[in-house]
């Protein structure tokens, strides 16, 4: 936000609408009115098609000190960045040490990341559920309800279609939670019903998708006007590509139109498979994580076409007639640069989601970042540790080696019944989920202001 590339419209004084108006002096109203001997003056309006053309400035980093939820776009954006050279750094070392006891500690950056990324967004939806008059709270709960209906829908589509593997996850875990439970001493069918399971997973994916709503929605606005900003073709093509980069992820695993065609491919005869399906997984991976890092790589295009509203909401103004108060018109001015974090949250938050949704499907889901024939399986020992290991601890910190031993068998056990398979069938559901709430609420944005609001 800070590079200098970026920048807002200042808003004009008092004075300067004065003169612009024809008031060079200022003088007490002739409407002016006495209450208890306290003399009131009406606020000096001027004529909405005055002659004004706002003064730009670049944005620097004591200019948004003061902005509305700064605080919360630093810290997520550091944060983020933080985790990410955290997530980099882990996959080296596991690349060449490759431990199989140790805790992958990137899995719990990852996971914080995603809980305030979640957190903003519903700080953002809480303010859209206090404005009384207008009907923001109608628009998040409309879609709450859509996104309700359509994930209900979404979950009953047969593997044949929509390969997740939440069939196959959810199975896996049952008889793993079975197993685990039997050797407890406790007699279970299964933990949670497939039923159940389904029911509050499409209640976390409404709220998920109420919390897109107003990011897309702002993004299709976004991104036409940085279509009309844009002057090169080379832009305008990315802009277009970055607009349907949710698209592209959701189709990834639409198995008819991706996996099918490239297992199965039509040449002749014989359908010899381009890849094997491991390889597939890894270029899915890595398409996302491109598709990410061109939606980075447009945030200051688009950040500059919202910037760009104070100048287009003057121009607007010049084509009605009337007369506005000079209080009225800074604030309409001054109000654009003073939600650009909240845009800026709107733009990156998506984002940072889909982004380590993604790196958590790769870790906890045994898929890898390299293009081989047939996929590297991190080994799982699910046997619990024997006392021998610990026998080398200290005996005089006797606490210590309990509660070391009680830790690393109760992490032991919650690995033979969360397995792979499950955190593949769940992530790659909510991957593909968060992609489509994206695309949707986009995609009605853009039917919005292309076709519903006047120009």
């Amino acid at each position: 936000l800070c590079g200098g590339s970026l920048r807002w419209y200042q808003h004009p004084t008092e004075e300067e609408l004065r003169i612009l108006a024809g008031k060079q002096q200022k003088g007490k109203s002739k409407k002016d009115r006495k209450y208890n001997g306290h003399i009131e003056s009406k606020p000096l309006t001027i004529p909405k098609d005055i002659d004004l053309h706002l003064e730009t400035k670049s944005v620097t980093e004591m200019d948004t000190l003061a902005l509305h939820y700064f605080p919360e776009y630093q810290w997520l954006v550091d944060f983020t960045v933080a985790a990410t050279v955290v997530y980099l750094v882990t996959e080296v070392y596991y690349n060449f040490m490759k431990p199989t006891q140790e805790m992958n500690i990137s899995i719990v950056w990852c996971l914080l990341v995603l809980s305030f990324a979640i957190k903003v967004l519903f700080s953002l939806t809480t303010h859209y559920f206090k404005v009384e008059d207008g009907g923001e709270r109608s628009v998040c709960v409309t879609f709450g309800f859509f996104f309700f209906v359509k994930a209900m829908a979404v979950l009953i589509v047969t593997e044949n279609y929509l390969e997740f593997g939440l069939e196959t996850g959810f199975t896996n875990f049952s008889d793993s939670a079975m197993q685990f439970l039997e050797k407890q001493g406790l007699e279970s069918q299964s933990p949670v019903s497939k039923l159940t399971f389904k029911f509050f997973l499409a209640i976390f994916c409404s709220l998920i998708g109420a919390f897109l709503t107003f990011p897309g929605l702002r993004l299709a606005q976004m991104h036409l006007d940085a279509l009309n900003l844009a002057t090169e073709k080379i832009t305008q093509i990315l802009l277009h590509i970055n607009f349907l980069a949710p698209l592209f992820m959701v189709l990834l695993w639409v198995k008819p139109i991706t996996k099918d065609y490239v297992m199965n491919p039509p040449l002749g005869k014989e359908n010899i498979p381009l890849m094997t399906e491991a390889t597939f997984d890894t270029l899915r991976l890595w398409s996302i994580i491109l598709l990410c890092a061109l939606r980075l790589a447009m945030m200051r295009n688009h950040m500059q076409a919202y910037l760009n509203l104070a100048q287009k909401c003057v121009d607007q103004l010049k084509k009605e007639a009337g007369r506005i108060s000079t209080v009225e018109l800074q604030k309409m001015v001054a109000r654009v640069f003073y939600y650009l974090c909240v845009i800026a949250l709107q733009y990156v938050a998506p984002l940072v989601m889909l982004l380590h949704t993604t790196l958590l499907l790769k870790t906890l889901g045994n898929h890898s970042w390299g293009i081989y024939p047939e996929m590297i399986s991190l080994p799982v020992d699910n046997s619990l540790p024997s006392n021998s290991v610990y026998s080398e601890l200290p005996s005089a910190d006797g606490k210590m080696k309990v509660t070391v031993t009680q830790i690393t068998v109760a992490l032991s056990s919650l690995k033979t019944v969360f397995t792979p398979l499950l955190f593949r069938g769940l992530l790659s559901f909510l991957t593909w989920w968060i992609a489509a709430c994206l695309f949707s609420t986009s995609l009605f944005g853009l039917f919005y202001h292309q076709y519903l609001t006047v120009a």
